[in-house]
Formats: C-alpha cells, sequence, structure tokens
C-alpha cells in the first residue's frame, strides 16, 4: 500500500503586527490560526494552539518590533510550541529582524547579537527564514538553514515611477548602502550619487555628513535606505542635499523603526516626504504628514506560497534580492 501525504499550510502570527500578518493571510488566501497567547502573572508568555498542526507546513509571522526582546521571545516560545506539537517544518518570518545592526563587532568586547538571535530560532526550532532587506548580506550565514531574503525594491520602485518625474537622483546616505542605490537608479534609470559620512566616536545616534559625490544641484534627490531608526542619518543627509543645491528631498525605508528622536528630526528635516514599508507597525504618535506607508503583504505571500510549493524565492524578484 503507497499513501500521498497531503501538504498543508497554516499561517499563525505573533502580537506584534497582527494587521500585517491578517493582510498577508488575506494576499494567501486562508485563515490565520489560533496561538492562544497570554501572560501569566509574573509576565512569562504562554502559546497554545487552538488546532492540531502535526504535519503542517507552518509559517510564523512575527516582526521583531518594539520592544524588540518581547517580540523575539514571544517567536520563540511560539516556535519551541509547534515543533512539540509536530509541525512538519517551521519557518521563522521575521519582516524586520530584530538586532540587525549588531552584525559585527566593531569595537572590542562587543556581542555579534545578530547571530545569536539566528542560534535562537534554531535551537527554538525553526528550519527556515523569511524576512525582508536585511541589515547586511552576512545575517544570512548566521542561521545554519535556508534563509529567504526578500526586498520591498518592487514596491518603492513602482511607487517612484508612479509618483516621482523621470529626472531624479537616488541617494546612498553612505558608502554601505551603495550597491542597493544602484539597483533603484538602474530599474528607474536615473542617475547615482551618495554621501560620506562618519559618527562621532563613541556615539551610536550623532552623525557628520562630509561630502556629496553625485550631481544633485536644480533636481529631486530620494534617499534610499533600509531603515530608519533615530533619522540621524536621513535627516543629515537631507541638509546636505539642500546645501548642495538639491530642490526637492525625499527619503525612502524599508522599516520604519522611529525610535527615540526619530519624529522630531524627520519633522525638522527639508524632507517633502518619507515614504516607508508596513514591515513595522507605527503608532498613531508617531506618524507624521510626509510620512507615506506602503504595504509588503503581497511580497511576504508570494515567498510564502514559493516556499510552500518549493519553487523559486529569487524568481519573484528577478535575482535582484540578493545584498
Amino acid at each position: 500500500m503507497e499513501l500521498t501525504p497531503t501538504r498543508r499550510l497554516q499561517l499563525v502570527s505573533g502580537r506584534s503586527h497582527p494587521e500585517l500578518a491578517e493582510e498577508i493571510a488575506a494576499c494567501l488566501g486562508v485563515e490565520l490560526g489560533e496561538t492562544n497567547l497570554r501572560e501569566f502573572a509574573d509576565s512569562e508568555l504562554h502559546c497554545r494552539y487552538g488546532n492540531s498542526i502535526r504535519g503542517v507546513d507552518l509559517f510564523i509571522i512575527q516582526t521583531h518590533a518594539a520592544p524588540v526582546n518581547d517580540s523575539i521571545m514571544e517567536m520563540l516560545v511560539m516556535i519551541d510550541a509547534a515543533k512539540r506539537a509536530s509541525a512538519k517544518r517551521i519557518t521563522a518570518v521575521c519582516p524586520y529582524y530584530g538586532y540587525s545592526r549588531q552584525d559585527r563587532k566593531s569595537t572590542g568586547r562587543e556581542p555579534i547579537t545578530a547571530k545569536l538571535v539566528a542560534d535562537l530560532l534554531s535551537t527554538a526550532g525553526a528550519d527556515r527564514i523569511v524576512s525582508v532587506d536585511l541589515h547586511s548580506g552576512q545575517i544570512q550565514g548566521f542561521f545554519d538553514g535556508p534563509v529567504d531574503h526578500l526586498t520591498a525594491a518592487p514596491v518603492l520602485v513602482d511607487y517612484l515611477r508612479r509618483e516621482a518625474s523621470s529626472d531624479i537622483v537616488v541617494v546612498s546616505p553612505d558608502a554601505g548602502r551603495v550597491k542597493v542605490a544602484e539597483r533603484f537608479s538602474q530599474q528607474l534609470a536615473s542617475d547615482l550619487a551618495f554621501i560620506h559620512k562618519r559618527r562621532p566616536r563613541g556615539s551610536a545616534d550623532e552623525v557628520e555628513a562630509l561630502e556629496v559625490v553625485g550631481r544633485v544641484k536644480g533636481r529631486r534627490c530620494v534617499i534610499i535606505d533600509d531603515m530608519i531608526g533615530t533619522a540621524g542619518t536621513v535627516a543629515v543627509a537631507a541638509e546636505r542635499l539642500v546645501e548642495e543645491g538639491a530642490t526637492d528631498v525625499w527619503a525612502m525605508a524599508t522599516h520604519p523603526i522611529l525610535a527615540g528622536p526619530a519624529v522630531d528630526r524627520l519633522k525638522a528635516a527639508p524632507l517633502s516626504r518619507v515614504i516607508v514599508t508596513n514591515t513595522l507597525p507605527i503608532p498613531d504618535e508617531r506618524r507624521l504628514d510626509k510620512l507615506e506607508v506602503i504595504s509588503i503583504a503581497q511580497i511576504i505571500a508570494d515567498a510564502i506560497d514559493a516556499v510552500f510549493e518549493d519553487t523559486s524565492v529569487s524568481e519573484i524578484f528577478g535575482g535582484q534580492n540578493l545584498l
């Protein structure tokens, strides 16, 4: 007797960004499973799946939003519960990967916490990771299993084609993002510029913009970055571009962390638009008039479908999702 196993896809979500998870589920035409997450009186987390997940291909959606440690721990608890409930394959879908900026040692006696997070996910029982616009390429090698790296570039490029004129300059706010900015400029057939910056020694949130490389005078400039944290980089970059004669400056990023003084800095900066995606939730008090949010749910849904069907994720992006 020969039995053909039935493959089943199941989506579940943590509590860090349920709106995005619901949108992804709607794109796939499925319903989110019940996780019944709750906290005990001493703040310990508990998870119990509402239905059997034995043998399912389980995708756990949890962006690592603030408080980041709580979001990561909640995901670990969900993964462990799924492993012990005999899920066939567990994929950790992290639209924003926490601690991604701590991907190397810049001084002595520091951790590489991005690697630690990968180890925690693996130890908990994750077989695969899906994430969007990782801060650096080496993070993909921190996890022992497959890592599907997605990019928000398709929706961001479509926005620029729709909203901006053809005569724009794509600007990298530092040397580290030049390769990404170059891909944007190639797809838009636009010019490229970048800003040489440095951080004062001992400071993580202060930035000095030193030199603009490229022709920006009299033109609209679009700053491309992977995230807006405290907005120091993008604010200083915008000021420097205006000093060099740019007539209009936009900022565009995948992850709207918007921590600390970010909102005040963005309000004060000479930016007419700030375009981000919904990889992270944005509380009402963190929103501002010049902020526009684009949904990335369809891209994540397409990637989940490709992983489930064992087809190519890279083909979704035409091979342009590599860092």
